[in-house]
């Protein structure tokens, strides 16, 4: 039996849902500068399928790496951590 390759998670806030069963999510972290030392901001954004359209802005969602689905879809939604206020 073949056994899976580990799959990428990470956890970020949906920042639209304007599209047919697709979100884009941003996805922060803080980095140390390598010559000042200080934190710094970092914020990627990602394009996550979303079969049943539930995500809404504001939610903190977890996704996980996946094959291409589209152009730009390479994650989908696993689950709605917190729902937005």
């Amino acid at each position: 039996m073949e056994t899976r390759n580990l799959r990428k998670e990470r956890v970020g806030v949906v920042t639209s849902n304007k599209m047919d069963k697709t979100v884009t999510v941003a996805v922060k972290w803080k980095e140390k500068h390598p010559i000042y030392g200080k934190f710094v901001n970092k914020t990627k954004k990602f394009h996550a399928h979303d079969e049943k359209n539930e995500c809404g802005i504001g939610d903190t969602v977890r996704i996980m790496e996946t094959r291409p689905l589209s152009k730009l879809k390479r994650w989908r939604v696993v689950e709605i951590t917190e729902r937005a206020k």
